[in-house]
């Protein structure tokens, strides 16, 4: 089974810009998106074979999140059931036979961490579901995360210690996630390998490669063994991030 996670950065936007190839190139199964920027109605892009699930903001041209599937799910749902936190379209979980797939778009801290207290508080209750979702069977998190949780996860640790996506409660907040059941699958398959995922459209970033790590493919200790690819396509353009992807056996 193939999954893959976008951040499109605007679904209408990337319509224009080849998604429809890089869609059917990936051939995927599941194919998770964020940042959709839409609500019902402003965009007709279904495809043959697939169903597909929406989560929009209550703001409009805002944040939003959706899932394509070939397969139809035992169960949808949107976000985490707290209201707080659940009006921005950030979360769809679908429910499949033998694990859970949960589509997130996290809270940007925002410049100066202007947001970083409701980032924290976001983090907690989040990890509340996936793991009450771990305890019926196993899950995989998709989606962009907003931080880059190692040194090797971004060009320039040194430079961005106190920014959003790399402060240091933000990845304390990752490593709280994966120590209560879940694993990196890319870098647990790609220890040493700098590769990333998402670049600033300033000063050239993505043609000179100074970019972040911060789309990820988490999966329950449950679903660790049936990992058998894990791939970062930067290869594929059209948004500020690039498409990530996991095989399952």
């Amino acid at each position: 089974m193939k999954l893959i996670s976008w951040n499109v950065n605007g679904l209408r936007a990337v319509a224009g810009k080849g998604f429809a190839d890089a869609f059917s190139a990936l051939d995927a199964d599941l194919f998770s998106l964020q940042e959709t920027k839409l609500q019902a109605g402003q965009i007709d892009l279904e495809f043959l074979g697939y169903q597909s699930y929406w989560n929009y903001a209550d703001k409009k041209g805002y944040s939003g999140t959706a899932i394509y599937t070939r397969q139809t799910p035992l169960s949808v749902t949107n976000g985490i059931g707290v209201d707080e936190h659940d009006h921005e379209g950030r979360v769809i979980t679908l429910e499949l036979p033998d694990f859970y797939l949960v589509n997130v778009y996290t809270p940007n801290s925002q410049d100066g961490l202007k947001r970083l207290d409701y980032r924290m508080q976001w983090e907690d209750a989040f990890r509340a579901y996936v793991c009450g979702l771990a305890a019926k069977k196993g899950v995989v998190i998709c989606g962009d995360m907003n931080v880059a949780h190692e040194e090797i996860d971004l060009k320039n640790p040194a430079t961005n210690h106190f920014n959003a996506g790399f402060s240091d409660e933000e990845r304390a907040k990752m490593t709280e996630l994966l120590t209560a059941g879940f694993r990196d699958s890319w870098r647990d398959q790609h220890p040493g390998e700098a590769k990333y995922s998402w670049w600033s459209y300033r000063m050239a970033a993505r043609e000179r490669n100074v970019g972040w790590r911060i789309d990820y493919f988490l999966v329950s200790e449950a679903l660790a063994p049936r990992i058998a690819g894990t791939d970062i396509h930067n290869e594929i353009f059209g948004s500020d991030h690039c498409p990530v992807e996991l095989v399952l056996v």
